[in-house]
């Protein structure tokens, strides 16, 4: 079967075009003229190839609100072309045609930038974000077979307070509170993903196998029956208002985040942040003092770019974000804008 990418089609009226920026997008160096859909493809990695800021992307596809909202997908096999269109950069998407002999497509030379799905799957459906009450209300390990004190694949567990009869569940460790770096408030609660068990017995104790161990666990983790696969058209764009905000915490309890690694940030829908929204990251500029004879002097440093992030789960108050280009690493309390 073909891999279906996130993709988007061409808008006809330019009238409700997204103009992100008074000057038209920058075509990349190197761009070539077209580009034939390859699986794998995603729609990040295709706005590489053509613009200097992949984001930019409905600019130049001419695409209205609910297109970039809802994109339409497109596959391998399809080209997209790069065409002038009064004066300014247009992509679209054409059909595949039968080649001649005498026709070709030359290679790329570097490797276009992606989205890898493998980078974020596992956030998908977690880790995740919970009310306040999860600790209390869900189904935790009081047991184990043989008194073990840490569960592997294999093991058996004993689980209390089980209602779901749900065969897979997810397995996590209490929820913690997670807070914003700047008020310090509590912006939430977020359990930590372990492994996954399967439903074996019912009853309580229930009796679960563990299928999959990510991470130790054991007696007090908690379980969640486990929800269906997430097919996510993620569309990289630049939000449409200002949004501003620190990174809250780096996924996976790294001290900081590089290419590739998830970062969560301290803004959600409650702020207009969507999935796929793209921020510029910042390190916050310090404050520098200078002695000059009787007098001291202050100076605010500017912030200084660190990477570009990219949203791809969003909840109320936090917001999961996979960073995609990191100039410096990017640690908690690092500033976050519209790029």
């Amino acid at each position: 079967m073909r891999k279906i990418i996130c993709s988007l089609l061409v808008a006809l009226s330019s009238a409700t075009a997204f103009a992100q920026s008074d000057a038209a997008p920058a075509i990349a160096g190197n761009a070539p003229d077209r580009h034939v859909v390859k699986p794998g493809d995603t729609l990040w990695g295709i706005a590489g190839l053509f613009l200097k800021e992949p984001w930019r992307w409905p600019e130049v596809w001419r695409m209205n609100r609910e297109q970039i909202r809802n994109p339409h997908l497109i596959y391998p096999g399809q080209i997209v072309y790069l065409e002038d269109f009064n004066g300014s950069p247009r992509l679209r998407v054409g059909q595949p045609v039968k080649l001649s002999p005498k026709t070709y497509e030359e290679a790329v030379p570097e490797p276009i930038a992606s989205i890898p799905h493998k980078a974020i799957e596992p956030f998908l459906t977690r880790p995740i974000a919970v009310e306040a009450g999860f600790n209390e209300t869900a189904p935790r390990i009081v047991g184990t077979q043989e008194g073990r004190v840490y569960l592997s694949a294999g093991d058996v567990a004993y689980v209390t307070g089980v209602t779901d009869s749900a065969s897979l569940w997810h397995v996590y460790r209490p929820a913690a509170p997670i807070r914003d770096p700047e008020t310090k408030a509590v912006l939430g609660f977020e359990a930590e993903y372990l492994g996954d068990a399967r439903l074996t017995r019912e009853g309580d104790p229930a009796t679960f196998e563990v299928e999959k161990a990510q991470f130790e666990m054991g007696k007090g983790d908690r379980l969640i029956p486990a929800p269906p696969a997430v097919l996510v058209a993620y569309v990289p764009r630049a939000p449409e208002k200002e949004i501003e905000g620190s990174v809250a915490r780096i996924v996976g309890g790294v001290a900081s985040a590089g290419r590739h690694n998830v970062v969560l940030l301290n803004r959600g829908a409650n702020d207009g942040v969507e999935v796929g929204h793209v921020f510029a990251a910042f390190v916050a500029g310090k404050k520098i003092t200078e002695r000059l004879d009787q007098q001291i002097n202050t100076f605010q440093m500017p912030d200084e770019r660190s990477g570009v992030v990219f949203v791809f789960r969003v909840f109320d108050t936090i917001s999961y974000a996979l960073v995609m280009d990191a100039k410096r690493p990017i640690t908690v309390g690092d500033r976050f804008r519209k790029p």
